[in-house]
């Protein structure tokens, strides 16, 4: 009764967690464009995109993704043949207990009406699965926590499950184990099913059979035994017990552990260990299951579903509400394999700046916190954004990725929805924007402009020029520090040579591009290198031209007196956003 009230206690948590996980992909908005979808809606557009899948020829697509990526891994086997072995061994073998061992009751006695946990090839088959599971855990263990791959690091949450696994198998092989060789559960099923009572002729042989033959350890009837009592056991054993007990030399390795303590069975057996082995067992694999949908296992469900969905989804054709709630399942489909680390064009900064965010498979995590808007200060969003920013969306990541995360497009729309939090993001302004600049028709022009706004109100409103309200403005004295900023730089230093001779002004795009660009842009570049010269700092942070520059380098190509003026401007800008955070 207490392990069926455990079970159905386990099970309702693991029920109650999964719907709880479904639904959130419904209410979690992870990108701008999915603030504006509604629940309802997005939940109606998934079961009619489930239904018109399943019922179109994409069908075909859904069952070759199954096999190759779902079943058969082919994404991690391209990558590593060794973290691939480990993962089908864990993932196939917990799979193949579930299915046969932890559910015979329904499935297995469905297929088999005769199954016995005791029978082969169920014995057999039970402890080749266990077999299998431990040896992925054990290469697990080995690449994570020995080995060490680069930048790979592991989580609380990865050694958590590490843990309740091995908990599961490892008690699971020692239950068995105890078993064989426990006089107690030898006499309960003799008196069950034989009839026989200790001290009988028959019930010598018998036992003296299961000790030979099945390594039950008895306190009185020991080897050597004679030839006849031994036939006599035989055919009893046939009669009661060979209907539903096959060698116990199949179960290999929990007979591996009988022979092994076979000196200590009675003393374990008169204390009672086999029972507390079943306890612990039982309540680990209920725990498991409560934790499953909590927990990295949660990837068990959510891997394949991210595979299948990313299969047949396309961003310029399905549906944006599916988009969204694809997305937020993605959020949930990482299994911490740090594969898409491994690869990361810019992981190596991490040595130098130490931001997990800048890690692929670390970010995930941060990802989630900032999309369900809960428990994120300002300086540790500033974090989070900063690592999430450095990305060069080269795609690496998403073509590795064995979850079939499209990790580009969730760097990219979460970054955009980060921008629209009410927060200044000075990186928004820096050329690292270009790829965001390229993308722009896929964002709404409010949505686009917003943020640009935003980081250059918060530099504009610490300079003097801009808090004036007067037509008459005082500006601020030479800034030393402004000066002294740029000479830090051997390339910005150059701004001390410009003569105002306006080359730099006559050949920038940005300028030409406006009829009135002073009117637009404010201080064009010449003027910013005489303001830079003065230590005027208002005029030279105040002004547009700042943070409209492009990049592109023909200001300085055509420098007659060799100014670096791109670098000048690069460096101001630094000089600026460093300003907003001083002050």
């Amino acid at each position: 009764m207490f392990f069926t009230i455990c079970l159905y206690i386990s099970l309702a948590i693991f029920l109650i967690g999964l719907v709880y996980k479904i639904v959130t992909w419904f209410f979690v908005r992870p990108t701008v464009a999915s603030q504006k979808i509604p629940t309802s809606t997005r939940a109606l557009s998934a079961l009619k995109g489930i239904v018109f899948t399943v019922l179109s020829v994409k069908i075909l697509t859904l069952l070759k993704v199954f096999v190759l990526d779902v079943l058969l891994q082919r994404k991690v086997l391209r990558e590593s043949p060794f973290r691939w072995l480990a993962h089908i061994l864990i993932y196939g073998g917990f799979m193949l207990l579930l299915l046969m061992h932890a559910l015979d009751t329904v499935i297995t006695v469905a297929i088999a009406p005769d199954y016995a946990s005791t029978l082969n090839p169920f014995m057999f088959l039970r402890d080749l699965f266990g077999a299998l599971l431990i040896i992925g855990l054990a290469m697990a263990v080995y690449r994570r926590f020995i080995r060490k791959a680069p930048r790979l690091s592991s989580t609380p949450m990865d050694t958590y499950a590490v843990i309740i696994l091995g908990i599961i198998m490892i008690s699971g092989i020692f239950l068995e184990g105890a078993k064989i060789g426990s006089y107690t559960r030898y006499q309960e099923m003799v008196e069950e099913y034989a009839g026989l009572e200790e001290g009988e002729e028959e019930y010598k042989a018998l036992t003296a059979f299961w000790v030979k033959e099945f390594g039950t350890v008895s306190p009185d009837i020991k080897e050597p035994f004679e030839q006849e009592l031994l036939e006599s056991g035989k055919e009893l054993h046939e009669m009661s017990c060979a209907g539903c007990h096959s060698k116990p030399q199949w179960a290999f390795t929990g007979y591996a552990v009988a022979r092994a303590t076979r000196g200590i069975a009675l003393g374990v057996d008169r204390a009672g260990l086999p029972k507390l082995l079943w306890y612990v067992h039982f309540l680990a694999c209920f725990i498991g299951l409560a934790y499953l949908p909590f927990s990295k296992f949660l990837h068990i469900i959510t891997s394949p579903l991210s595979l299948l969905a990313n299969s047949v989804m396309d961003k310029g054709v399905s549906d944006p509400a599916n988009i969204a709630t694809r997305q937020a399942l993605e959020l949930d489909a990482c299994m911490h394999c740090g594969q898409c680390t491994a690869r990361c064009s810019v992981g190596v900064m991490f040595e130098s700046i130490q931001n997990v965010n800048i890690l692929p498979s670390e970010k995930i995590a941060s990802l989630k916190k900032v999309a369900s808007r809960k428990g994120v200060g300002d300086d540790e969003f500033k974090v989070i954004f900063n690592g999430t920013y450095v990305c060069t969306n080269c795609h690496r990541c998403t073509d590795v990725c064995p979850a079939g995360i499209n990790l580009e497009d969730l760097w990219f729309n979460t970054r955009e929805d980060m921008f629209q939090r009410d927060y200044p993001l000075f990186l928004a302004l820096s050329p690292l924007s270009f790829y965001r600049g390229l993308l722009r028709e896929g964002i709404p022009q409010d949505d686009y402009q917003k943020p640009l706004n935003r980081a250059r109100e918060a530099i504009v409103a610490e300079c003097d020029l801009m808090k004036s309200t007067d037509k008459t403005v005082t500006l601020t004295p030479t800034d030393t520090g402004l000066q002294s900023g740029l000479l830090i730089s051997d390339q910005a230093s150059t701004f001390s040579a410009c003569f105002g001779c306006q080359t730099c002004t006559n050949a920038c795009p940005v300028v030409a591009n406006y009829e009135n660009p002073k009117e637009v842009l404010g201080l064009l570049p010449h003027q910013i290198m005489y303001a830079a010269g003065l230590g005027i700092r208002d005029l030279a942070f105040g002004s547009n031209m700042l943070w409209d520059c492009v990049t592109c380098y023909q200001c300085q190509e055509q420098c007659p007196q060799g100014v670096k003026v791109t670098e000048v401007l690069y460096e101001l800008k630094n000089l600026a956003v460093q300003n907003v955070y001083k002050d």
